[in-house]
């Protein structure tokens, strides 16, 4: 098994390529040790010293460090991967769910065509790109020109995530959709 890795915008973060499907569908981030419950192979990595967040993709894995060096830490983590993969275990415990689209959402029934718009441009244009550098973006809502978005995985606590909300996608966004006159962080 071979096991890629690729730098993130974000400098905690790096993001492990397997080499084969993680998720069927959604996404899964796991911010804490206590969110790791929902896999075996996150509670395997949070085991691992100084590792803050792990984020599940359909073709990556997220880990989030608090401190050290990654040329420490990195073997560790592809070691407890390559392992999970061997074993055969289950990548999710019974009871975990991924992220599915349309959760906790909210906005006016009014502005539901304009909502349909943004959350279409999100999927097509703007998740792919962020799924890229390891993370993950979903609509939380839309209120008087306002779009709440949520970023997870390398995306969220970013030193760049304000850049890429408030100057790519807020722009993106503008364009095509004149209603809206900002994004923010949820």
């Amino acid at each position: 098994m071979f096991i890629q890795t690729e730098a993130t915008p974000n400098p905690a973060t790096l993001k492990f390529l397997p080499g084969r499907a993680v998720l069927d569908a959604g996404t899964l981030d796991m911010p804490n040790r206590q969110a790791a419950g929902q896999s075996p192979l996150a509670e395997r990595l949070f085991d691992i010293p100084n590792i803050s967040g792990v984020f599940f993709g359909s073709d990556f894995i997220s880990v989030t460090k608090t401190a050290g060096e990654w040329q420490q830490i990195k073997p560790a983590i592809l070691g407890a991967i390559m392992e999970h993969y061997m074993s055969g275990a289950p990548l999710l415990a019974a009871n975990a769910q991924p992220a599915a689209a349309g959760a906790d959402e909210f906005f006016d029934a009014n502005d539901a065509e304009t909502v349909a718009i943004i959350k279409d441009l999100i999927e097509t244009r703007v998740r792919p790109a962020v799924a890229g550098d390891g993370g993950d973006i979903t609509f939380k809502g839309y209120k008087e020109g306002v779009v709440f978005l949520q970023m997870k995985g390398a995306c969220s606590g970013c030193p760049s995530s304000t850049a890429t909300l408030q100057h790519g996608i807020q722009n993106l966004l503008r364009h095509f959709v004149p209603e809206v006159n900002e994004v923010r962080p949820v």
